[in-house]
């Protein structure tokens, strides 16, 4: 499995720190799975509809995949799915887009 980008949903708490420090270094969950989990474009709506339902203020962080290596692995999650999984902190450069969802 390949894909150029990928998302990561964050609070407005989360980018603001992410903006001040440059770098996420993963969300309660992320740190306490040991990866920053990502999605794919295709898996996007069921993530947040799944784990950020009734959240406002999200920002949806479109990350170059490319710059990571062997850092990024896909792997088993919902469904049998295979998602990228970042096995590193996420610098602000590797952000290639952002957009606010209400």
């Amino acid at each position: 499995m390949s894909a150029a980008t990928a998302f990561k949903v964050l609070t407005a708490q989360q980018w603001a720190d992410f903006e001040r420090e440059h770098v996420f270094r993963g969300a309660p969950v992320d740190i306490a799975d040991g990866y920053i989990h990502l999605s794919t474009a295709e898996q996007l709506d069921e993530t947040l509809a799944k784990h950020f339902a009734g959240q406002t203020d999200l920002r949806i962080a479109e990350i170059d995949l490319t710059r990571f290596g062997d850092a990024v692995r896909w792997e088993e999650s919902r469904g049998g799915a295979l998602f990228p999984h970042l096995y590193a902190e996420l610098p602000m450069h590797a952000v290639v887009g952002v957009r606010t969802r209400d």
